[in-house]
This record gives C-alpha cells, sequence and structure tokens, in this order.
C-alpha cells in the first residue's frame, strides 16, 4: 500500500511540475497585463516631444499629429513615403505626387490661402526653408493664428536628406517608417554605386531652362553632388554657386561628353538643343548624348531621390546598366 502511495505521489509531484512548466512557457510566450501596460509606456514615451525646426524655433507636439498640411512637394512625398495619406488634409498648388496628394486640399503655390490653412485647422504646419523668401510672412500670419509651423531645413545632400526624412517621422510619430525609407534609399544608392566602379569619368553638362537664359548647376548644388557621386564631371562647377545663368558661348567653350535636360516644359527641347548655333561642335551633340531626367525625382528631397540618382548614373552612362 505505502508503494502505490510513492507512486501516486510521485505522478501528482511530476504532473505539478509540469504544470508549472508549461505555465512559465506560456508566460515567456504572452505577456502579463502588467508587462503589456509597461511595453505601452515605452511606446508612448517619444511624446509629447520637442523638436527644433531650420530657423532655430522650438516646437513641442504633445501627441502625433492628427491634421497635417505641407507647403512644398518634398515635404508631402516624405509625409507620404511615411503612410500618412489620412492625416493630410491640405498641400501645395505644385503637389504632383502621389497620385493622392492631387486629391487633397489646394493651399495655395508660392501665395498661400492663409484663411483656408486655418480653416482646415491643422496641428502642424511643414513648411520648407527653401520658401522662407515668399512663405515667411504667410508663417508670421499662420502663428499668429496659433497654428504650430515647423520650417524644414533645405538638405544639399543625400546625408541631410535622410536627416530629414527621419525628422518628419519622428515629429509624426512614424520614426520605425522613416529609417525603413532611409535604409531602402542608401541599398538602392549603394547599387548605383557598385554598377559604376570602374567607370571612365566623363564632363557633364546640366540645364534647367531654355534659351534666351539657360540656367545650370553650380558648385553648391544637390545636382552637382549628385554627378560627383557617379564618377562624373560638372563643367559647370567651376563657379562655387547654386543654379546660375551660363551663356551658349560658354557651353560650346566646356565641350561636355553629356548635356542632361533637367526640364520638361519645351516640347522637342532634345531636338532642339543640336541647333543652337556652335552647338554641333560639342561631343555630347556629335554623340547624340543629350538625355532628359525627371525634374521631380532628381531635385525633390524625398525618397525618390534615389531613383533619381539612378536615372542620372543611366543618362550618363548607359552603357554601365545595359
Amino acid at each position: 500500500m505505502k508503494k502505490f502511495w510513492k507512486i501516486g505521489l510521485s505522478a501528482f509531484l511530476a504532473v505539478s511540475l509540469l504544470a508549472a512548466c508549461n505555465t512559465k512557457e506560456a508566460t515567456n510566450d504572452k505577456p502579463s497585463s502588467a508587462e503589456q501596460q509597461e511595453t505601452s509606456k515605452v511606446d508612448q514615451a517619444t511624446f509629447p516631444i520637442k523638436i527644433t525646426d531650420a530657423t532655430g524655433k522650438d516646437i513641442t507636439l504633445e501627441a502625433p499629429p492628427e491634421k497635417i498640411v505641407s507647403l512644398i512637394p518634398s515635404n508631402t512625398e516624405i509625409l507620404f513615403g511615411l503612410g500618412l495619406n489620412d492625416e493630410i488634409v491640405g498641400v501645395s498648388d505644385n503637389d504632383d505626387y502621389p497620385a493622392e496628394a492631387t486629391k487633397k486640399d489646394k493651399v495655395g503655390g508660392t501665395d498661400y490661402n492663409i484663411e483656408q490653412i486655418i480653416a482646415l485647422t491643422p496641428d502642424i504646419v511643414f513648411a520648407h526653408a527653401s520658401g522662407m523668401s515668399f512663405s515667411k510672412g504667410a508663417i508670421e500670419q499662420l502663428e499668429a493664428a496659433g497654428v504650430k509651423v515647423f520650417v524644414v531645413a533645405d538638405a544639399k545632400n543625400f546625408n541631410e536628406t535622410y536627416m530629414t526624412i527621419e525628422q518628419l517621422g519622428r515629429a509624426t510619430g512614424k520614426l520605425e517608417e522613416a529609417k525603413k525609407i532611409v535604409t531602402n534609399m542608401k541599398a538602392k544608392v549603394k547599387e548605383v554605386e557598385t554598377k559604376l566602379e570602374g567607370v571612365e569619368p566623363k564632363k557633364v553638362f546640366v540645364e534647367s531652362s531654355d534659351e534666351p537664359q539657360i540656367y545650370t548647376a553650380g558648385k553648391g548644388t544637390f545636382m552637382n553632388e549628385m554627378l560627383e557621386m557617379i564618377h562624373a564631371e560638372n563643367v559647370a562647377a567651376d563657379v562655387n554657386d547654386d543654379w546660375y545663368p551660363i551663356d551658349a558661348e560658354q557651353i560650346i567653350a566646356k565641350n561636355p561628353d553629356v548635356i542632361v535636360v533637367a526640364y520638361n516644359y519645351v516640347p522637342n527641347i532634345l531636338k532642339k538643343i543640336p541647333q543652337r548655333p556652335g552647338f554641333e561642335t560639342i561631343t555630347a551633340v556629335k554623340n547624340k548624348a543629350i538625355v532628359q531626367v525627371d525634374k521631380s525625382t532628381t531635385s525633390r528631397q524625398g525618397p525618390r531621390l534615389a531613383d533619381g540618382l539612378e536615372e542620372i548614373a543611366k543618362a550618363v552612362y548607359p552603357e554601365a546598366f545595359k
């Protein structure tokens, strides 16, 4: 009888121990209510946050903004890339990407409709440092009406663009999404750079407007950095300036291997450029190396910029992408 009692006790202890182990495993697989609450607190710890804009102004956000107005296409592309379609209530007249942006309320181009912006009751308005010459007054009016305006820095290179994307991600509670965008952009840039390893550098002239006043990219432009990234020589980089006007005679003297056209407002521009007096002597014209690129992807400081770099690389070195 004692033997059976001992066997029964052993079985009971074994079952109890197994149950305890199973309970522990279940606890490890599924956090307790207290653990879940603690995790939630960590997730919410980023708000309220204080962010500093390009003008040095500090803005405090109590929670991720639920209503956003964007005053420039580059900001808009970043915000849509972060998945903020529902939160975006207004955009500028110049916004054309993505398609959803064209369906949002338009608040003006360079002359903003202050009353309309205020009527949209945004939690925040994202302006841009590049437009301060014409938007400063509008910003002051909005702030006087109690609207928070954050001025995004005018990025001059890829690293600054990455910082802008992450900054907007942090301000909107979408930091992880922002980091994913940056990771994908860096991967695309690396892919382009890998394909161009060992290429023979070419001389490139970039123009952003047609005659009678042709503009080109100086040393201080984003376009110049992109050309350097693809091992191309910007023939206009001898001027340490932004986009600046250049004479046809100067272009002829610089004799670029490739001419990149960064605009599309002139019909048949690729046929018109070779017909300019004296251009028949330019290597790019002789070799029919005049290529048009998308102005938006190659200049907007947003998620598509890496695609723009690839487009320029293909324009200058088509042989590397066959």
